[in-house]
């Protein structure tokens, strides 16, 4: 028995406990909240007062006593006794013109060495490309640059390693030759 009566003096104390401490929380939860307050908000004009002066960006460092020296106005320059009037340009030298037959030769050998690129035939790309061959006295290539795009890089490559791998034109009277470099697709 002393084990129910501790029990339910345990159960007792609980209960008033939670009167005590819990009733005022309960009491809480079940108020409406309150209604939220405004905010007031009173504007007031600012007083007016003048603006304190600005100091200039720029100040004279000059001495205002000394005297300043303008410069004299420029004279006028001297009319010509007689205008001559302009001679003409000198014509520009052009340079000279293959025979066709060294033409139609140097377009035979860089025909063989063409190659078209596997990247090229797999993407479609066509085009023509113009490439400028620098010839030394002896008909060796000295230099070559293309003077008309296919506007495929890779095409242009290809004309390029083409007019290298001739190497030399033996025969040749010309300094450069441009030469055309076609690439279709069949």
């Amino acid at each position: 028995m002393s084990s129910r009566r501790l029990l339910s003096a345990y159960a007792a104390s609980l209960l008033l406990h939670a009167a005590i401490l819990g009733g005022g929380a309960f009491k809480d939860l079940l108020k409406p909240p309150p209604a939220p307050q405004s905010l007031r908000v009173v504007l007031r004009p600012m007083p007016q007062t003048p603006p304190a002066p600005v100091e200039p960006l720029l100040k004279n460092t000059l001495d205002d006593d000394a005297p300043r020296e303008t410069p004299p106005p420029p004279e006028p320059p001297p009319k010509p006794a007689q205008a001559k009037p302009p001679r003409p340009a000198p014509p520009e030298k052009r340079p000279e013109k293959p025979p066709a037959r060294q033409l139609r030769a140097a377009e035979r050998k860089l025909a063989e060495h063409t190659f078209y690129p596997p990247e090229a035939v797999a993407r479609g790309l066509e085009g023509d490309v113009r490439v400028i061959i620098v010839l030394a006295e002896d008909g060796s290539i000295t230099d070559v640059q293309v003077a008309a795009s296919s506007g495929h890089p890779i095409l242009d490559n290809a004309a390029l390693k083409a007019a290298w791998a001739m190497g030399k034109l033996p025969g040749a009277t010309v300094q450069q030759l441009i030469l055309p470099v076609s690439f279709r697709l069949q």
